[in-house]
């Protein structure tokens, strides 16, 4: 095995890229001369191929692999495919998650229990399988989590979705532990209120009910554009971020502090 990566176009598998921040990441990425999959589940594969032919007129090559992340047999899947239509793997970036608004006294442990196979299991396995493939190339990675200004300061109403988010630290400061000595670096994002259809309709509804205030100060926004998050991801993504690990990064104009 070779410690230095083969000349050519690195490659990035990004879940949850059917819309919202999966979907600007996989651009980005495209844009800044990646090769990209792109997962989501089945019903959106309309969704991937779209954003597969988009990838393309910035001359990136891309692969629409649809599949269920909470499924350990299918991530599995989705490196081994991506392997075989893009090469290799040099970056994951588990962006896949869902949100879950309700107060604990109303808690319902199907719908808590289901945050938690998409915002933490298939991370899990989105890292353990990347992570394999990684190791076999032998020139080091890129793994990349989704975590929130929720996972660094509890939000009331989303007790569920927020620890979910804590719990991605923790996840992500242990495997960076585990892979340095391979060369492959792990962190997380944290965004604040994204301007996506999913993460908007919730954030709006709990300020309507005073259980979530809004970010106040000079050019604080209700909510933030993709883009923001994309080019923090970007960044994380890339060679010149080698140094950085075990990292959660707020992208949230400073309204969570930590």
């Amino acid at each position: 095995m070779s410690s230095q990566a083969p000349a050519g176009r690195r490659v990035a598998i990004v879940t949850g890229s059917a819309q919202g921040i999966g979907r600007a990441i996989a651009l980005r990425l495209a844009v800044d001369g990646y090769d990209v999959a792109v997962n989501d589940l089945p019903a959106r594969k309309e969704d991937l191929e779209g954003l597969v032919r988009e990838m393309g007129s910035h001359g990136a090559r891309g692969a629409a692999i649809t599949g269920d992340v909470t499924v350990e047999a299918e991530v599995e899947k989705l490196v081994a495919k991506t392997v075989e239509a893009l090469g290799r793997v040099d970056v994951m970036v588990a962006n896949a998650g869902i949100g879950h608004v309700s107060l604990i006294v109303d808690m319902d442990p199907e719908a808590f229990d289901r945050v938690y196979a998409l915002n933490v299991r298939a991370v899990a396995l989105c890292y353990k399988h990347a992570a394999r493939q990684m190791i076999k190339q032998g020139w080091g990675g890129r793994l990349i989590g989704a975590s929130s200004g929720a996972g660094k300061l509890g939000v009331p109403g989303l007790s569920a979705y927020s620890s979910s988010k804590f719990a991605i630290r923790g996840l992500s400061q242990s495997v960076a532990m585990e892979l340095r000595r391979h060369k492959i670096t792990v962190n997380t994002y944290a965004p604040g209120l994204i301007d996506t259809p999913g993460i908007g309709r919730n954030a709006a509804s709990m300020m309507d009910k005073g259980t979530m205030t809004r970010p106040k100060g000079p050019g604080m926004k209700t909510a933030m554009d993709t883009s923001v998050v994309s080019s923090i991801v970007a960044y994380l993504a890339s060679e010149e971020a080698h140094h950085i690990t075990g990292q959660s990064i707020s992208v949230d104009g400073g309204h969570v502090m930590l």
